[in-house]
């Protein structure tokens, strides 16, 4: 890979200071008051006046509908019993369809599909505007699942059993009220369960400060919820609880995951009507794949070092056994990004420079054996276990930036190649390069550059540069059509930055910049940016930059720590108020990652990255674009209202557009996804050209 010399902050950027911590503005923190509602409509209205009237936006947003709502898509499907069953929307099913076909006919050009549940035609029967979750089937198969229903999107969700092969909702079966939490089936007649139960025995709340669930209960059929006995009970200054069912190999096991916080964990085993601690790391990630406990390491363990993979048979380990053999060794470049095990082998999928490779390995006795497995391209791949307690058949998935993703079974040997999407854009002419840029510390910061292979490299293209880092997520090589059509057709450069803060080369990567050293995922950023300027693709006024969540908080920080060096800045679903970002929905499960602003030692470092007190008069912002959604129970949209209207009070250029559904995701159908996206679009062609 190229790199370029370490970035520099230009010589005028002299840090923000914080001189009042009033907000004149946490009035928009109400989420449905007549007032904040009344201002969400004001500047949502102008937003579309501004970047839906132009003539070339609606041929835009048809053609991202278009493509969202294409039958050449590929159909994931999940096997359970001898059907594969896949959820669907298109512009018949806005809000889609829950399927199932044969594996025979699921390998058809075009598969027979037998409709199981229809959320149009429920939500017009209920007057609900329900969003699909997902299944938990009660296994092993028996025609059972719990749905897991949202109303507009929200985290917060109700559960209803279901009898799919009657595909009718069971009379009098278990159906849980909405809350944030989750379900796991014990056997057919009961749940491990955790919600928000009111008032627990004491009179404190069965949910935590974090607004999950705290407590763990056994629901019998036929008993009241309320009723249901209490099993465990997590602290209040929790992140929360979640009890679980993992089933591989024909073994189940039953449990509950407390998680104090975003990172630890301690999980408890269900066995003989009795719970039993796994003493492990706290801040280890466990799973089983049949008489195998599986441990992955975010921090260095009986000689392992951290993003190792172990296993044990899981008997030894309870008979006080601690010689894990060794699954996984990360390299300065690697990653161990997921596992899937099927009958007979535990499949890896890691990272290689940001490349996917898949793993294949087998116990034997004293060891296993390992071997990667040939790809069908150099990209972003992943796997789907067929049926994990009879076959070694899986689904792998590969795809990168120019090539639309294909779906094969893999069973020993044979790839057999099942679908693919078409190429929903042009990418003729187009190539991909990888970069290093050197961040601030020295840090080489790899990024992907898709342009044209003739780009004239004068500072004048418009580009954009999209970034997360944080949470150990990964920005991989995928096919994505939202920016091949409304960005890369029309003449624009796609830049992907693998910034500190993300899991890319594993915990490490993602340690580096946690907490006090989060200015490290901002300064490779800044990195990036520069290094694109510096090799003469784009320059400051043609450089675009878009995020959202926690890369909301990045480009709201590069908007007030670097705004010479942006020409437009997209920032969704957003946080920005660190101040507060803790008292708001589910915040306070953050702490483990940015800090706690109540802590005079935390909040020493998180003034500096809370881009909404750093707003300061007479400073010349460029513009920016702030989404967000009513029903987004997670990141509370009065980070991005507050932020809009302090950039209006100061007199500058910034739009504001809320989505009243859609939760986190900012759009509960594809209606809402394409309007979205083409309002971003129109935004930065307006302004980068």
């Amino acid at each position: 890979m190229k790199t370029a010399p370490p970035c520099t902050r230009s010589s005028s950027y002299t840090r923000p200071t914080m001189t009042s911590l009033t907000d004149s503005y946490l009035w928009l923190e109400d989420v449905d008051s007549p007032a904040s509602l009344e201002w969400v409509r004001e500047h949502s209205r102008e937003a579309e006046a501004k970047l839906a009237s132009s003539p070339q936006f609606k041929a835009l947003e048809q053609r991202l509908l278009a493509q969202l709502n294409s039958s050449e898509r590929i159909p994931t499907a999940q096997m359970h019993g001898s059907l594969l069953y896949n959820f669907w929307q298109d512009a018949e099913h806005p809000k889609g369809v829950w399927r199932r076909t044969s594996l025979e006919s699921y390998q058809l050009e075009t598969p027979e599909w037998e409709s199981v549940l229809d959320l149009d035609r429920l939500s017009a029967l209920e007057g609900e505007s329900w969003v699909w979750q997902g299944a938990r089937f009660l296994q092993p198969f028996s025609g059972r699942a719990l749905l897991v229903l949202s109303r507009g999107g929200k985290d917060a969700n109700v559960l209803r059993e279901f009898d799919v092969l009657e595909r009718r909702f069971v009379v009098e079966g278990f159906n849980a009220p909405e809350s944030k939490g989750g379900a796991a089936w014990l056997d057919p007649d009961t749940l491990l369960i955790a919600r928000d139960f009111g008032l627990d025995s004491r009179g404190e709340s069965t949910m935590t400060t974090s607004g999950y669930p705290r407590t763990v209960r056994h629901w019998k059929r036929g008993e009241a919820l309320e009723d249901a006995q209490t099993m465990f009970n997590a602290e209040l200054e929790d992140m929360g609880v979640w009890p679980f069912h993992s089933r591989t190999r024909g073994i189940s096991y039953h449990g509950i995951s407390r998680r104090p916080g975003f990172y630890t964990q301690k999980c408890y085993l269900w066995r003989s009507g009795e719970l039993v601690t796994l003493e492990l790391p706290d801040d280890a990630v466990l799973d089983f794949w049949g008489e195998y406990l599986l441990v992955s390491l975010r921090s260095e363990w009986l000689s392992h070092p951290s993003g190792s993979l172990l296993a044990l048979p899981l008997e030894e380990f309870l008979s006080g056994a601690r010689n894990f053999h060794r699954l996984y060794t990360p390299s300065e470049t690697g990653a161990l990004e997921k596992w899937v095990g099927t009958r007979n082998h535990l499949w890896l999928s890691v990272l290689e420079n940001v490349q996917g490779r898949i793993l294949r390995l087998t116990p034997q006795a004293g060891g296993w054996e390992s071997q990667r497995v040939s790809l069908p391209l150099e990209g972003t791949v992943d796997l789907c276990a067929l049926d994990a307690d009879a076959s070694d058949a899986y689904f792998l998935s590969a795809t990168d930036y120019l090539t639309p993703s294909s779906l094969y079974l893999v069973d020993g040997e044979a790839q057999q190649k099942l679908k693919s999407l078409p190429h929903f854009f042009n990418s003729e002419g187009l190539k991909v390069q990888q970069f290093e840029a050197l961040s601030q510390d020295g840090t080489r910061v790899p990024y992907s550059v898709v342009a044209r292979a003739d780009v004239v490299l004068d500072g004048q293209n418009p580009t954009l540069l999209y970034g997360y880092g944080g949470f150990e997520v990964s920005l991989l090589s995928d096919y994505d059509p939202r920016a091949g059509i409304g960005w890369l057709e029309g003449g624009g450069i796609y830049v992907e930055a693998n910034i500190r803060g993300g899991g890319e080369f594993g915990p490490r990567w993602h340690q580096a910049a946690l907490r006090e050293h989060r200015q490290r995922a901002y300064d490779d950023f800044i990195a990036v940016a520069q290094d694109l300027v510096a090799r003469g693709f784009t320059s400051s006024a043609k450089l675009g930059i878009w995020g959202g969540s926690n890369g909301g908080l990045l480009t709201g920080n590069m908007l007030v720590q670097r705004p010479e060096l942006f020409g437009a800045v997209v920032c969704q679903v957003p946080l920005l108020d660190m101040w507060r970002y803790h008292k708001l929905l589910a915040g306070a499960s953050w702490i483990a990652e940015f800090g706690d602003p109540d802590s005079p030692e935390d909040w020493a470092f998180l003034q500096n990255y809370s881009p909404y007190q750093l707003l300061e008069q007479g400073v010349k912002y460029p513009p920016v674009l702030l989404t967000t959604s009513t029903r987004d129970d997670r990141v509370h949209p009065g980070h991005a209202r507050k932020m809009a209207a302090r950039m209006l009070e100061l007199g500058q250029n910034v739009l504001f557009c809320e989505n009243t559904e859609g939760g986190h995701a900012g759009a509960a159908d594809a209606g809402q996804r394409a309007r979205m996206q083409a309002l971003i679009f129109e935004f930065l062609r307006q302004t980068l050209g």
